[in-house]
C-alpha cells in the first residue's frame, strides 16, 4: 500500500562569499541544544532543483555521469536523480552561532531545504570491513 509523506523543512542551505552554513527556522532552533559537543552532522536536504515528473522516474544511471561506469539502479548510487529527491551529506562543524550551523561545505545549493540534521558517530564496530565497488574509489 503505498502511503504519501509530507517532509517539513527544518531550515535551508545559505552560502554567502566563503561561508556555508545551514541556517534553521526559528520554531525548530530549540533542537540544536547539545549539537556543538559534535564535530560533524549528516544533513538531509531536498534536491528542490531536480524535483520534476522525469527525474524521479530515471532509476538507472551511468554513477558519476560517467558513461564508462557500468549502468546501476539509483539506490547503489549517490546520483541526484532519483524516486525520492533525499540527499545526506556528512559535513564538519566550524561552529554553532544559533539558529545558523557553520560548517566547512556541502554539497548543495545555497537554497536548498534542510529536512533534517542528525550528529555524526563513527562505526561503532571498528573493524568492520567495508565494500564498494571499484567505479566508488
Amino acid at each position: 500500500m503505498k502511503k504519501i509523506f509530507q517532509l517539513v523543512p527544518v531550515g535551508s542551505v545559505l552560502k554567502r562569499d566563503d561561508k556555508t552554513l545551514i541556517r534553521i527556522y526559528d520554531p525548530y532552533a530549540d533542537a540544536l541544544l547539545g549539537l556543538e559537543q559534535f564535530s560533524h552532522i549528516i544533513v538531509f536536504y531536498w534536491f528542490d532543483e531536480n524535483d520534476d515528473p522525469q527525474k524521479r522516474s530515471v532509476l538507472r544511471v551511468h554513477p558519476r555521469g560517467d558513461k564508462k561506469n557500468p549502468l546501476t539502479g539509483v539506490f547503489a548510487t549517490r546520483s541526484p536523480a532519483r524516486p525520492n529527491l533525499i540527499a545526506t551529506t556528512p559535513c564538519k562543524i566550524k561552529k554553532i552561532e544559533t539558529p545558523d550551523i557553520v560548517i566547512d561545505e556541502i554539497d548543495a545549493f545555497h537554497g536548498s531545504p534542510v529536512i533534517d540534521i542528525k550528529p555524526w558517530f563513527p562505526l561503532r564496530d571498528p573493524n568492520a570491513v567495508i565494500r564498494t565497488p571499484a567505479w566508488a574509489k
